[in-house]
């Protein structure tokens, strides 16, 4: 086990020799939780030096969220703050906000998602610190947007996940609310915000000025709406719910086999051809009345209660082999520790070991390669005001 861990740490130190697209850029994070925090972590795995300010009595909220990690943080707070440094100050003292405004002078962007007005009341908001810096770019996350009655209100992402309709998007029909199992709406929120960044980044090497940068849980979860508002637009039919596939797409979803449920995505009607004689139905090939997608939609009851019967007749090894080699996708539905036992899991390297992280854990990295390597976890997330001196100095 430490010959392996070893080996895994020497290959983090390897990988980081290697220049990152952000290195030479400094963040500051005036954030905790999820969304901001996140989004800081995207851009430290991309480079940027980030410095995450941090309340001295606890730090952030999310430090105290599940069980312990690390000796001071939950895996919540490890799983997003990677790779930075924290310096505790108290926002509520001036003689900490001046330290901070200074750093913020030299910075290239702030990334904040407190309680909308908060920073602004302690001379932190976007419009100050501009005047200050303006080759700052301000990243702000919140709940609901910048605009409109719920614009000052606080939320999470459970109570944005029941504001968008997203609760009422999976399930079964006619079901109870279904919460998306992940962070979906702190993540997405995140990423978004990320992409906002480095296209303001991209934007001052012409204009030399920085930008504003904002989006919220809610501009999120509609975002996620996209397709499925877009048949709405159409018909002004709500989307029917689906606990695994489409309702939309014949077949597309998940069905019990004799020992395990699959998944098997026939979504066109050359697909669907290649799958009737797999599956013991080759006059479905060439049933007039099945040709189209449409039509296959209008039986869909007849086509799925079939086939359902059908693949309980054998183990999914024997349906997931035999699809598979007629062209069709398919794949086990896999509980979390399933998938990470998968070889392809394993092959694609999502998850890296994490130098100096007092227990021997791998956590997952950057979804995104250069030239075919992905950026490391440079660093385990920190201990509350760890880098204080380090920054501030003798201040």
């Amino acid at each position: 086990m430490a010959a392996a861990a070893e080996s895994r740490h020497a290959a983090c130190r390897t990988r980081r020799k290697r220049m990152l697209p952000l290195e030479g850029i400094k963040v500051i994070e005036l954030a905790q939780n999820l969304a901001g925090p996140f989004c800081a972590q995207i851009l430290a795995h991309l480079g940027a030096d980030v410095i995450k300010i941090e309340k001295p009595n606890g730090g952030d909220d999310a430090r105290g969220w599940g069980r312990l990690l690390s000796p001071d943080a939950s895996s919540s707070f490890n799983a997003v703050n990677l790779s930075k440094k924290s310096v505790a100050a108290d926002l509520k003292n001036p003689a900490d906000v001046a330290k901070v405004l200074r750093l913020i002078d030299t910075a290239d962007v702030v990334v904040q998602n407190m309680r909308p007005g908060t920073l602004e009341s302690m001379g932190l908001g976007a419009e100050a610190l501009m005047a200050r810096n303006p080759r700052l770019i301000y990243c702000s996350v919140n709940a609901y947007g910048t605009t409109g009655p719920k614009k000052m209100d606080p939320g999470y992402e459970p109570i944005v996940q029941a504001f968008s309709g997203m609760m009422m998007m999976s399930g079964m029909p006619g079901g109870p609310p279904v919460r998306m199992g992940t962070q979906v709406l702190d993540h997405g929120s995140a990423m978004w915000a990320a992409i906002g960044v480095l296209a303001a980044i991209a934007e001052r090497h012409r204009t030399g000025r920085g930008r504003k940068v904002d989006t919220s849980l809610l501009e999120t979860a509609i975002g996620w709406w996209t397709n499925p508002y877009s048949g709405y637009a159409a018909t002004g039919e709500v989307p029917e719910r689906h606990p695994t596939g489409s309702r939309g797409v014949v077949i597309f979803e998940g069905l019990e086999t004799a020992d395990g449920p699959i998944i098997v995505a026939a979504g066109n009607d050359a697909l669907f051809r290649k799958l009737c004689p797999v599956i013991g139905k080759p006059e479905w090939a060439s049933d007039p009345g099945l040709a189209t997608n449409r039509q296959r939609v209008e039986r869909r009851d007849e086509i799925v209660q079939e086939m359902e019967r059908i693949l309980r007749t054998k183990p999914r090894a024997h349906w997931l082999k035999v699809i598979a080699a007629a062209g069709i996708p398919c794949t086990p539905i896999n509980s979390l520790p399933e998938m990470l036992a998968e070889p392809q899991t394993e092959a694609i390297g999502m998850l890296q070991a994490v130098p100096n992280l007092e227990r021997d854990v791998r956590l997952i990295a950057l979804p995104v390669q250069f030239d075919g390597k992905r950026p490391p976890i440079r660093n385990r997330a920190p201990k509350i005001g760890e880098h204080t001196k380090e920054v501030f100095g003798d201040e």
